[in-house]
């Protein structure tokens, strides 16, 4: 959790990502944990601005508390954008928040720095790579990614982009390394649809799921199962009503007519 770079190079800094993490067991009375910005704040006026990977918790979840410190515009793609949005709005930080969408393969100049964001599969969709070129080279930071060739939503992570890079030459990779150390491979996230058709389709009665508002693909494997058993999906919270409102808006969720009721309709 709490994932948060910077990047300095002369008068010019870039940061990436802006996550939270949640609290050890032996953290007792703190809610959340956010970066340090310290640093940041003495040179705000170095900072030409905080770039999006995805928008999972860990990437965005401080955003609220560090923006109406920092001021500085926010760059993501469409999807992780509207997360943001829902997020700040929830926090009452939305108003005067500066964010900008870039497009997959679309490119943003930051002083000295130049972002490209290169699609990667992950567990959302619209989650981006980075590359980033500098002065003295360039920098490929992979954002979480997953070699899933079978995405629930999205595209595979652009490999033929990266072998580009390589053969062009890169000054430095920062790269995911979760679960590296463990042998085998990653199942596709299809696996889980298969297992939630099999519970709807045993299941007597009703079946509740719990995952976090972001997961946009998981919310999609659920509204399909439930389709193809007849069942009819309830969503309860505020934040998972905002988002998968946002999300149905935007095109990144699709949902039969009907199959989506309020939760006063439940029985």
């Amino acid at each position: 959790g709490k994932n948060m770079m910077m990047m300095e190079y002369e008068n010019d800094i870039i940061i990436i990502d802006a996550g939270l993490m949640f609290p050890e067991e032996e953290m007792l009375g703190i809610d959340l944990v956010i970066p340090d910005i310290s640093y940041l704040l003495e040179k705000q006026e170095k900072i030409r601005g905080i770039v999006i990977t995805h928008g999972h918790e860990d990437h965005i979840g401080a955003l609220p508390y560090l923006l109406p410190q920092l001021n500085v515009p926010v760059y993501s793609t469409k999807l992780t954008n509207g997360l943001i949005s829902v997020k700040l709005k929830e926090r009452k930080a939305l108003s005067g928040a500066k964010l900008k969408v870039v497009p997959p393969g679309g490119q943003v100049t930051l002083g000295k720095f130049k972002v490209e964001f290169f699609p990667v599969c992950h567990s959302i969709p619209d989650a981006a790579g980075l590359i980033i070129y500098t002065p003295v080279g360039t920098i490929v930071h992979s954002g979480d990614f997953k070699l899933d060739y079978t995405p629930v939503s999205g595209k595979p992570t652009d490999l033929s982009r990266l072998a580009q890079l390589g053969a062009q030459g890169i000054l430095l990779l920062l790269s995911d390394s979760t679960y590296a150390t463990q042998p085998g491979y990653t199942p596709s996230e299809r696996v889980v649809g298969e297992t939630l058709d099999h519970i709807m389709a045993d299941a007597p009665g009703r079946v509740i799921v719990t995952t976090f508002s972001s997961l946009i693909s998981r919310i999609q494997q659920v509204i399909d199962s439930a389709a193809k058993h007849q069942r009819r999906v309830f969503i309860v919270g505020r934040s998972m009503t905002d988002t998968t409102r946002m999300a149905l808006e935007l095109g990144y969720l699709n949902a039969p007519g009907g199959i989506l009721a309020r939760i006063d309709e439940l029985k």
